[in-house]
């Protein structure tokens, strides 16, 4: 999918075969720029693990280009409950290049990740961020009473969630269990 701009042209690129140094560099300077050199080595060594050992069947990677350049990304991966049987994704993590941001390029390639997904049969997609941002897209805060998180969250006021069918979100039913890549608690 492509969005003419004034001067360029934004396009989308799913799947991340061939690109994956250029991924994992774009998600370390993000978070380094915004969270300070621990958090970029992270999020940089979490994105690298994912591309390295999360089975296809358990991931979705989005970027976002302007012309041949990439200015984002979106990683979006398996999350289970054990006595649910929908399909539920977590989109984490996400990143757009410092200078450009606030353009509107996160929320587009957000929209067309969800969509994707939707279109692959996932019903639900859950994230943990800034709920300010995410609900600009979508997403609403949920309780871990409503859909238990796989670890303890640092920050529950940031689990957020959306159906992706037609019908309302409702209680993510068991105990929540994510990719091995995330199954850190200091990601949580």
């Amino acid at each position: 999918m492509s969005i003419r701009g004034s001067k360029s042209i934004l396009h989308f690129i799913s799947g991340h075969s061939g690109r994956e140094q250029e991924i994992s560099r774009l998600f370390t300077e993000t978070f380094t720029a915004s969270d300070g050199a621990d958090e970029g080595l992270l999020i940089g060594a979490l994105v690298d693990t994912f591309m390295q050992s999360t089975p296809a069947s358990d991931l979705f990677v989005f970027s976002a280009c302007v012309d041949q350049t990439l200015v984002g990304a979106i990683f979006f991966s398996r999350l289970t409950y054990s006595a649910d049987d929908r399909t539920v994704f977590i989109m984490s993590p996400v990143a757009v290049k410092t200078q450009e941001q606030r353009k509107g390029i996160g929320e587009k390639l957000i929209n067309h990740g969800l969509a994707h997904v939707r279109d692959k049969g996932v019903s639900v997609a859950v994230t943990y961020g800034d709920p300010n941002y995410y609900s600009k897209v979508g997403f609403r805060p949920m309780t871990e009473d409503f859909a238990r998180a796989p670890l303890k969250l640092s920050f529950p006021h940031g689990w957020l969630g959306q159906s992706l069918t037609a019908e309302d979100l409702t209680p993510l039913q068991g105990t929540a269990r994510c990719v091995d890549a995330l199954n850190q608690h200091d990601l949580w």
